[in-house]
Formats: C-alpha cells, sequence, structure tokens
C-alpha cells in the first residue's frame, strides 16, 4: 500500500538525517513517486557527506581539498593540468598519473601514447578496478565524448583514489616503523657480537703468551739471555701495545653499547659467561704478574744491573702504572644518565696533569738508569715509553669518552631522527672528524655532507660554514647534527611498535613470515626479526612470531 511504502521511506530519510546529512525539499511522496531530479540530488548529498566530506588536504576539505591533493600528486607529469574535475580528466592522462605516483610498477606512464586518450582511460579504468580495488564508476564515454565531464561523478570517482592510497601510506607508515627499529636492533646486536668476538680473541691471546713463556728454558749463556730480553722488548713494543690499545677499545665499545641502550630505554647488555669487563681485567693482571714473571726470569740471568737504580725506576713506574690502570678503571665504570656520566669523566680528568708531571719524574730516573748502563729492571715490566703510550692512550680514551657523551646528549635530545640516522649520522661525523677532535674543518664537513648524498657549491658552503662557526665557535657535533636534522623525521616507541605490528599482523596476537613480507620489509629486517621474536602457537599452519613478548623483552 502507498502508505506503508510512505512509511518505509520516512524510516530511510529519518536515519539519513539523524547522521547529520540535512535534506532539502524532498519527501517520502517524491522518492514514491519517482521523481529523478530530486533523488539524484539525495544521491549526491549522501556521496558527499560519506565519501567527500571528510577527506582533507593542507588545511582544506572536501571538493577543494580532494582537488588540492590531485595537483600535487600529479604536479610531476607535464601533460597533466588538473584544474577541476571536469574537462581536466578527459585525456585519461590525469587518471593515469594518479596511480603512477603511487603505484609505478603497474602503469609505465612514460611509455604511454598520449594522444590515444579513450586507450589511456580504459587502461585507468582496469588497473584501479584489478589493483586497487576501485570499481569502474565512469565509462569511458563519460570522460572522453563529453564536451563537459559531470563534475559530481568524476569527483565521486577521484575520491575512491584518495581513500585507496590514504589506506596504502598508512601501511607504509607502519610498515617503515618497524624496519626502522630492526635496524636499530641489528646494529645493536653486531655491537655486541664485535666485543665477545674481540674479548674471546683477547683473551686467548693473552692465555697463549703466557704458555709460551712458562715452557721456554733458559741455555744458560750471555747471549741466550740477551736473545730473550731482545724478543721480550719486541713484544711489549708491538703485541702489548696492540693489545693496550684493542684492550682500551672494547672497553670503550662495552661502555658505548651499554650507553645507547640506556639512550633508548632498551635492557641492558650482561655479556656471556667469562666475557665481561671484570673478567678481562682478572685476566690482564694475569698477564701483568706473567709478564713481570717473565722479565724476572729474563733480568736474573743479567747481573750487570745496578740494583739500587732498578728498584727507585721500578718503584715510581709501578706506581705510575697503577695509578693509570685505577684511572681506566673508572673510566670504564662510568655509568648512570648522561649528564652525571659528564661530570664524572671531567672528574678524572683532572688527574691528568699530576700523571704527567709525575711521568716527568719517571723519564728523569730512567736517564740515571741509562748513564749507568742500567738496561733492564727485575721490578718492573714498564718502560718510559710504556708508561707514556698508555698514559697518552688514557688522555685520548678521556677526550672520546666526552666527545661520546657529548654526543649521545645531542643524539638523545633529537627525537625527531630515528636511532638509524642518528647512527648513521654520527658514523658519518666520527669517519671525517680525523684528528678526532670532535670539530669538523670545512673541507671535512663538505666531504661528510658529500657521503650522506649531500653537495652544494664552494659559494653555498662557504656561508653555510661561516653560520656554523658563528652559532657554535666550531662545527661541532651538535652543529653537524642539527644541519642534518630536517632531512626525515621519525620515532620509536613501544606503543607505536605495537601499533605497527598489529597493522602488519591484521590484528592478530602473532606475525607471520608472510605478514612481513606483504608489509614490504627488507630481507634483512625479516631475518633479524624471525630470529629475534619467540615463536608462538596458532592455528594457520605457519610459524607465528610472538612480537608482544619481543617488544617487553627489549625495552626496559
Amino acid at each position: 500500500m502507498r502508505v506503508q511504502k510512505a512509511e518505509n521511506v520516512t524510516k530511510a530519510l529519518d536515519f539519513i538525517q539523524s547522521r547529520g546529512v540535512r535534506l532539502t525539499n524532498i519527501g517520502p511522496e517524491d522518492i514514491i513517486d519517482g521523481n529523478l531530479k530530486l533523488i539524484l540530488g539525495m544521491i549526491w548529498t549522501l556521496i558527499l557527506r560519506f565519501t567527500i566530506a571528510d577527506i582533507s588536504e593542507e588545511g582544506l576539505s572536501a571538493k577543494e581539498g580532494l582537488l588540492l591533493w590531485c595537483q600535487r600528486k600529479t604536479q610531476p607529469y607535464k601533460e597533466v593540468n588538473v584544474q577541476d574535475f571536469s574537462t581536466s580528466w578527459s585525456d585519461g592522462l590525469a587518471l593515469c598519473a594518479l596511480i603512477h605516483c603511487h603505484r609505478p610498477d603497474l602503469i609505465d606512464y612514460d611509455k604511454l601514447d598520449k594522444s590515444d586518450r579513450y586507450r589511456n582511460t580504459q587502461l585507468a579504468f582496469d588497473v584501479a578496478a584489478e589493483h586497487l580495488g576501485i570499481p569502474q564508476l565512469l565509462e569511458v564515454a563519460d570522460l572522453c565524448d563529453s564536451a563537459r565531464p559531470d563534475e559530481r561523478s568524476v569527483m565521486t570517482y577521484i575520491a575512491s583514489f584518495f581513500h585507496a592510497f590514504s589506506s596504502m601510506d598508512q601501511a607504509e607508515t607502519v610498515s617503515r616503523r618497524v624496519e626502522k627499529f630492526a635496524e636499530l636492533m641489528q646494529s645493536v646486536w653486531l655491537s655486541k657480537n664485535d666485543y665477545e668476538r674481540r674479548v674471546r680473541a683477547l683473551l686467548s691471546s693473552v692465555l697463549e703468551i703466557q704458555a709460551l713463556w712458562s715452557a721456554i728454558k733458559f741455555t744458560g749463556t750471555y747471549s741466550d739471555a740477551k736473545e730473550h730480553a731482545a724478543n721480550f722488548q719486541k713484544y711489549k713494543q708491538t703485541t702489548k701495545r696492540n693489545w693496550v690499545t684493542e684492550k682500551q677499545d672494547v672497553t670503550t665499545l662495552f661502555g658505548n653499547v651499554q650507553t645507547k641502550l640506556r639512550t633508548y630505554g632498551l635492557r641492558e647488555y650482561v655479556p656471556p659467561l667469562g666475557l665481561a669487563l671484570a673478567d678481562l681485567d682478572a685476566a690482564w693482571n694475569a698477564l701483568l704478574e706473567s709478564e713481570a714473571r717473565r722479565f724476572r726470569a729474563i733480568n736474573a740471568q743479567i747481573r750487570e744491573i745496578k740494583e739500587d737504580l732498578r728498584k727507585k725506576f721500578a718503584n715510581v713506574a709501578n706506581d705510575f702504572e697503577r695509578r693509570l690502570r685505577v684511572i681506566s678503571s673508572e673510566l670504564a665504570a662510568i655509568e648512570g644518565p648522561l649528564e652525571e656520566q659528564q661530570d664524572q669523566v671531567k672528574q678524572v680528568r683532572t688527574s691528568i696533569p699530576e700523571m704527567t708531571d709525575m711521568l716527568r719524574v719517571v723519564e728523569a730516573i730512567d736517564e740515571e738508569c741509562q748513564a749507568a748502563n742500567v738496561e733492564e729492571n727485575d721490578y718492573t715490566v714498564f718502560t718510559v715509553q710504556d708508561l707514556a703510550f698508555e698514559l697518552e692512550l688514557v688522555v685520548q680514551s678521556i677526550s672520546k669518552k666526552i666527545a661520546f657523551i657529548d654526543n649521545q646528549i645531542v643524539s638523545r635530545n633529537m627525537t625527531n631522527l630515528t636511532p638509524a640516522q642518528l647512527e648513521q649520522f654520527e658514523s658519518t661525523f666520527r669517519y671525517f672528524d680525523k684528528d678526532e677532535s670532535n670539530t669538523l674543518e670545512q673541507s671535512e664537513m663538505t666531504a661528510a655532507l658529500a657521503s650522506l648524498g649531500i653537495v652544494y657549491s664552494d659559494e653555498d658552503m662557504d656561508i653555510i660554514y661561516d653560520q656554523l662557526v658563528q652559532d657554535y665557535g666550531a662545527v661541532v657535533f651538535e652543529a653537524f647534527i642539527n644541519l642534518l636534522v630536517d632531512i626525515m623525521e621519525d620515532q620509536t616507541s613501544p606503543a607505536q611498535l605495537r601499533e605497527s605490528f598489529r597493522g602488519i599482523a591484521a590484528d592478530k596476537p602473532f606475525v607471520t613470515e608472510l605478514d612481513l613480507r606483504v608489509a614490504h620489509l627488507p630481507q634483512n629486517a625479516i631475518d633479524y626479526l624471525r630470529e629475534a621474536m619467540p615463536l608462538i602457537e596458532n592455528g594457520e599452519g605457519e610459524p607465528g612470531f610472538d612480537y608482544e613478548a619481543w617488544i617487553d623483552d627489549v625495552f626496559a
């Protein structure tokens, strides 16, 4: 009955109005009687409200926002000039450009026949329907054979492209966030592996040399004793110094790993059993004791050495070396917030002038020994050259530690850069800081920027360098990182990672290797995540990985 039909239509119209859609001059009778003009007007109102009204681009919304979005996406294509939702779309090139801008793998834009409007339009319709899930709302004739294509129909169809590509951009964002975090974790993993490998090698070498010394027997001749003394001296000047450098480097590497983990709020690194710094120090102390025994055994074969000068030099040299070890231990034990570490390192540095004065005393006593033709000493394994070398190493280590902490403070405050970017910029700065002064000369800064793909003319580089020197006094790490800070922006947090993993896993409590591949993660990131994340039981037949447990584990 007509009255029943009117009641049904009224229910529908009431619901539409309850959603905030304003209907004007249309009632149930108009729809029942098939008033085409009013019905089409109502349909356009619904399309405008639910498909186009929520579009926003740079502060503009609805029609203006959609038009601006189309103009920005097609701007690089010289044959395309989008000015409206009518004639600008009549040759099919604007549609092909929209698809190519977001999915260049679907259309080879450069090979299109720009004059074949029918074929280009049909190609865009087919690709959108088959690969993007956008239904063909128009016919080729609607665009190509009409003097002025219907604006509302074109706008409705183009809005489908906006929504399709907006969803694609969101998927790429969560994938990139996971990729960046995987790169950070992989860099930490590589640093930890490097530390463990180098400590194992150093401990093995230290034990091997001690076993060799224990097996050597003297023949009792002076020439044999002098030969052993020469070999031992060669060891101290080459192998031992390399070990001293390596020990200092692995100690610094361990501190850097811990600082990086604390910077990003990750769980502190605990080395495997037997590879901690305390284990290395114990082995090093054993080496020093073994060296002392070896040296005393050699000196026992040579009786021409003056006992008083030997003891005098040994006491001062050993005390100097012990103080150096105390300073090195204090430097290695520095921990806590970056600002506290900075104060602790500066406090350690205050002992260097006293050590320099003490080294002059050691040198003066050594000159007395040389004047008396005293070449070996039973009471110490150290020479003036050894102590000067170790003092220089400690001074360099303190300078490097101060520079590293300063740089970490700068890096920590750069929250608008990703960890991977900070790592890249920091390693680039260190590489081109040849004199380890924590500053870059103009030529070094030019080369550093060029290695990152940033090239300026000589005149522009002069202006940039002078401005940085004026602002910072020199091109320090903070100046360099601030120069690069606006290149890319991203952040990593537990909440963001969980949201990203849920997006990749389609809200499953686990993620599969197929999910990671569909999200277009690089193979090295997939391999790392597959090894790092724990397996979880699931009913899909393919191994699943518990990303929730993994995120809880890596964040402190």
